[in-house]
């Protein structure tokens, strides 16, 4: 269970300036790779998940669902 490490997960989404939201989200993720191979890396997390203040050009609408990906917590 001591194999599970914390991340950050960063939002892609824009706000109507054209600037990052600054919306993060935090979860855990798997400290090795799967397979056992000691060569390969962790890698990174991608995941889709809906951010409050980003904009959506096409429907005019606050919130949408955007890409977040995986950052260092500071």
């Amino acid at each position: 269970m001591g194999d599970r490490i914390k991340v950050k997960l960063v939002s892609t989404g824009l706000n109507k300036d054209g600037k990052r939201t600054g919306v993060f989200k935090t979860t855990t993720k798997r400290s090795k790779p799967k397979g056992g191979s000691g060569g390969s890396k962790v890698e990174k997390l991608e995941k889709k998940a809906f951010d409050p203040r980003a904009y959506d050009a096409v429907t005019g609408k606050i919130g949408v669902h955007v890409l977040f990906k995986e950052d260092k917590i500071k």
